[in-house]
């Protein structure tokens, strides 16, 4: 645990946390806010796009990509960042979320357009856009294996140790049993391929965010005298200006960056291979889906958790030495329990169980999404490889399931220790690397915008007019579509 430990130190140092939100503010200044300029757009392209043989929906990918934006790091992941940086952790959890949008429209746009057509279906990523838009074939390798260390073997842990915390505490279940049963579930999902994890996305996403927000309202409806306070302090206490939390703001921006990155993964290089995955007419709509995603993962579902928790005072705050600032609930170990306890408010016994079953559902879809990432990177990587490919993803599938199981029954600390190990590390390579690619990001957004100024209700997309070279899948693209257009 002391070298985990020691890396995440090196990996989240101050200058990680500034490169996220420097980022963010450099696109969205940059791209004169299309997170909001667009807003409206966003929400109308989400069910403008079908899905095709190669590609998945625009909703379908959104589904995939806000699956694996919403997950334990919505529930636990938010009591963690109010546990070690206080309310004010919430604020910049928002403004990671507000900027990293801008972020997320880049990458998502470039995966689109650097996407390839592998077995039948569209593959892409960071990887894909390094090697053929940054001329950087190293630096997709790079990336890629960053991505099957990350998401085949790091992160599943995180995601099934909060499940098996949570329904142990709800209902008893061993960590063992939760494990297997995951494992089994999930099993039949990912085998079935990426059109099957798009359809099961598109199935459980809405379902799962829906009824966990509309818990989270009542809860404020009933605690509504206590929002304006709540609301005050989470201000209050981000700019160091509240006389108990005043001490930790260092803390409270690191920890509200940290876990705002975990959760909503804009810049982290993990959403562009689901956008990649989409079918659409142009990349700055699956650019525009994707900034979207990251609203409702951290503007949303994270809000929740947050009200929830802090309106009905069930948390405890530390100081980096160990003691506590403000300590509601003595004893209690910070994650899950904390949500588990603002909803036991509203009908005693009845939180222990909704949370651990709404975990469940956002751990599960967190899962499928985090699978199809490391899929995405070992098809990247075994590109024009003489070995069998359904035979490697078998074997990755395999890995995968075990660390998935393994994650149920190891220290929490240890697993979201690795996590945050992997998290950092993709943030660092994809972030960079975005900013180096800055200009073709730019070109895209340029091209769609003036379109829509000309009058062009559907924007097309022709890479040649741009400058933009390598992206020869679409002009399979466009041949299709001109001949569906002759019939």
């Amino acid at each position: 645990m002391a070298i985990v430990n020691a890396a995440n130190g090196i990996i989240w140092s101050n200058a990680l946390v500034y490169l996220c939100l420097g980022a963010g503010v450099y696109f969205s200044v940059l791209m004169r806010f299309p997170q909001v300029r667009h807003f409206k757009r966003m929400i109308k392209l989400l069910i403008g796009n079908e899905a095709s043989d190669t590609g998945v929906s625009s909703f379908q990918s959104f589904a995939m990509a806000l699956g694996g934006r919403v997950g334990t790091g919505n529930i636990a992941g938010v009591a963690t960042a109010i546990a070690m940086g206080g309310p004010g952790a919430v604020f910049w959890m928002w403004a990671i979320a507000f900027l990293g949008a801008g972020s997320a429209f880049i990458e998502a746009a470039l995966a689109q357009v650097w996407k390839e057509e592998v077995n039948g279906e569209y593959r892409g990523g960071p990887a894909y856009y390094f090697e053929k838009g940054l001329n950087a074939k190293w630096y997709g390798m790079v990336f890629a294996v960053a991505v099957v260390v990350s998401c085949g073997l790091f992160l599943p842990g995180v995601q099934s140790n909060s499940i098996a915390t949570a329904l142990t505490n709800a209902f008893g279940i061993p960590a063992a049993v939760t494990g297997a049963g995951l494992v089994a579930v999930l099993a039949l999902i990912i085998f079935g391929g990426v059109k099957r994890i798009g359809k099961t996305a598109e199935l459980i996403v809405p379902f799962m965010a829906i009824g966990y927000i509309i818990i989270a309202l009542i809860i404020i409806v009933v605690n509504i005298g206590q929002l304006p306070g709540v609301i005050a302090l989470i201000f209050r206490s981000a700019f160091g200006m509240d006389a108990a939390f005043g001490s930790i703001l260092g803390t409270a921006i690191m920890w509200g960056v940290k876990r705002g990155v975990y959760s909503n993964e804009a810049g982290q290089g993990t959403g562009p291979m689901a956008a990649a995955a989409s079918e659409v007419d142009h990349p700055a709509e699956q650019g525009l889906v994707q900034a979207f995603s990251v609203y409702v993962d951290t503007l949303f579902v994270c809000s929740a958790t947050a009200f929830m928790i802090l309106i009905t005072g069930m948390y405890n705050t530390v100081r980096p030495d160990g003691t506590f600032i403000v300590e509601n609930i003595p004893g209690v170990q910070y994650g899950p329990a904390y949500t588990q306890m603002a909803v036991d408010t509203l009908i005693p016994g009845f939180g222990s169980g909704f949370v651990a079953i709404a975990l469940f559902f956002f751990v599960f879809t967190t899962l499928m999404a985090y699978y199809y990432y490391s899929e995405s990177a070992i098809a990247y990587l075994f590109r024009g490889s003489k070995m069998n490919q359904k035979t490697v993803f078998h074997g990755a599938m395999i890995i995968f399931l075990f660390m998935t199981f393994y994650g149920t029954i190891r220290t929490a600390d240890l697993a979201w220790g690795l996590g945050d190990i992997a998290v950092g590390m993709m943030a660092w390579l994809n972030i960079i690397g975005i900013i180096i690619m800055t200009k073709p990001g730019l070109l895209v957004l340029k091209d769609y915008e003036d379109q829509l100024k000309a009058g062009i209700v559907k924007p097309s997309f022709d890479p040649k007019k741009l400058g933009l070279k390598n992206a020869e899948v679409w002009d399979a693209i466009n041949k299709r579509k001109a001949l569906k257009k002759a019939k």
